[in-house]
């Protein structure tokens, strides 16, 4: 078995094999027996399983649904390999063996990074500026009490300074379908992003670099998980954001409305339907997110808008080298202008083209389509086992891709700002080649040359997915 991948060890079993196994038309499973589970608790891992022991399956129908139980379990990362085995014990009788291995779960994860909405934009834009660094320390545990429980608390410095608490508990009734989670959020910076020009962010600092913005907000989420994918996210909100005078002489228009100060509840719902084989980096599956956001609950709100968004993925596998991956952003403000805290564009997560990574596309209407066809090139690893006394990073994999990419899309600027008319309200497209990695615990690294429409063209490096 590789490790740090889902893997099945009669994965494309036949009817008969070399040593003279015959595979039974049907069975009946008689117990699941899970093991490797040190920490994490088994009706966690046992909610993941769709297969049911006094049961007779087809063979073949097993085998599938093993499979599919398997990338479940996997995508909850909390385990770094997971093999479901069939073991007979009889002539239609088995019993299947679960056997995992968990993550490490405890991370004190050090602050480092930019404050920048990438690295072409630091380097570029913003000349490589290390004052616009963050650092500090977060703690992280992804599965407090073995229940899939996640806590995060975290203080950060530098450039943008930032105090956060999260607790989530996916499930809260016996039936595990019901979850709760809750965030508190605070943080300042001395130098923000105040608004577009010629479709790049225009930061602001003051002679006396005072706090120019102060920022809380708390939400709570309910989610409800009927079946194996599909999952229903309700958010209640609240954020009340604070400026220093100075930035109005940067932008008038920077909260629309006269006071310096942005206070508004909201409530959201998302529909995520969910069946990836690997939700870091999937090569095969789909994935759809609908969503739709209300600012402002009450008449003392100083914002009220609406917005829709959707993405849509769809990820297929054409044999065990390609596959090919599309997806579809779509976002949408119903009103005519939003406070610039609020402002969705390409150049934002995850509304972004390959090739316009240093710049911002502002509007009301953001569609982007994505497009990457892939080629595994490497699929290794190295056992660590004797360096590292930790089993948990005992094992240290690799994947690389050769990725064909093309992305298009359009933004409608309702407002029709002529200081960014350069991109907005016009069909936008870019294209090129890249290597993405993915390594230990799924972390992904992509290499990318992108060349544009405008006939721009630049290397990027990314530390995330793009789909």
């Amino acid at each position: 078995m590789a490790k740090g991948t889902p893997s099945f060890a009669q994965d494309g079993m036949e009817e008969e094999d070399s040593v003279g196994f015959v595979a039974p038309e049907r069975v009946v499973i008689n117990n699941i027996f899970v093991i490797g589970n040190e920490k994490t608790k088994k009706n966690i891992i046992l909610r993941e399983i769709n297969l049911e022991t006094g049961i007779y399956y087809d063979w073949q129908e097993l085998i599938s649904m093993i499979q599919a139980d398997q990338k479940k379990i996997y995508n909850l990362q909390l385990f770094t390999s997971v093999e479901i085995t069939p073991l007979l014990t009889g002539t239609e009788q088995i019993e299947l063996l679960v056997a995992v291995t968990e993550r490490w779960y405890i991370i004190p994860n050090i602050i480092f990074n930019l404050a920048d909405r990438n690295l072409a934009e630091w380097w570029t834009n913003q000349n490589r500026d290390l004052s616009r660094v963050n650092y500090g320390a977060r703690l992280i545990h992804n599965n407090v009490g073995g229940r899939n429980e996640k806590l995060r608390v975290g203080a950060q410095f530098g450039f943008v300074r930032s105090f956060e608490l999260m607790y989530s508990k996916p499930y809260i009734d016996k039936k595990q379908k019901h979850g709760l989670t809750a965030q508190l959020t605070y943080f300042t910076q001395k130098n923000i992003p105040v608004k577009s020009s010629n479709n790049r962010q225009v930061f602001y600092q003051n002679e006396n670099e005072d706090v120019l913005r102060k920022t809380s907000s708390a939400l709570l989420r309910y989610t409800y998980r009927g079946s194996f994918y599909n999952f229903h996210f309700v958010t209640l909100g609240y954020s009340n954001t604070r400026i220093n005078e100075d930035v109005f002489t940067q932008n008038p228009n920077y909260f629309i409305h006269e006071e310096n100060t942005l206070r508004y509840s909201l409530i959201s719902y998302v529909y995520r339907h969910d069946n990836r084989d690997n939700i870091a980096y999937a090569t095969e599956g789909q994935l759809l997110n609908l969503g739709l956001n209300k600012y402002g609950l009450f008449s003392g709100d100083d914002v009220q808008d609406l917005e829709f968004t959707l993405n849509a993925n769809k990820y297929k596998r054409l044999d065990n080298k390609f596959h090919v991956v599309t997806g579809l952003s779509f976002n949408y403000f119903f009103g005519q202008q939003q406070p610039f805290t609020l402002v969705r564009g390409i150049g934002y997560n995850p509304y972004f083209i390959r090739g316009y990574e240093l710049n911002v596309v502002e509007g009301q209407m953001v569609l982007v389509h994505k497009n990457s066809f892939r080629y595994k090139i490497f699929d290794f690893g190295f056992d660590v086992g004797n360096y590292m006394p930790l089993d948990e990073f005992s094992f240290l994999p690799f994947k690389f891709y050769l990725s064909a990419n093309f992305d298009h899309g359009f933004v409608n600027d309702k407002n029709k700002l002529p200081e960014n008319l350069r991109l907005t309200n016009k069909y936008l497209f870019g294209y090129g080649l890249g290597i993405d990695m993915v390594t230990l615990y799924d972390m992904v690294f992509r290499f990318e040359y992108s060349i544009n429409n405008q006939n721009e063209s630049s290397f990027f490096i990314n530390f995330r997915a793009p789909f």
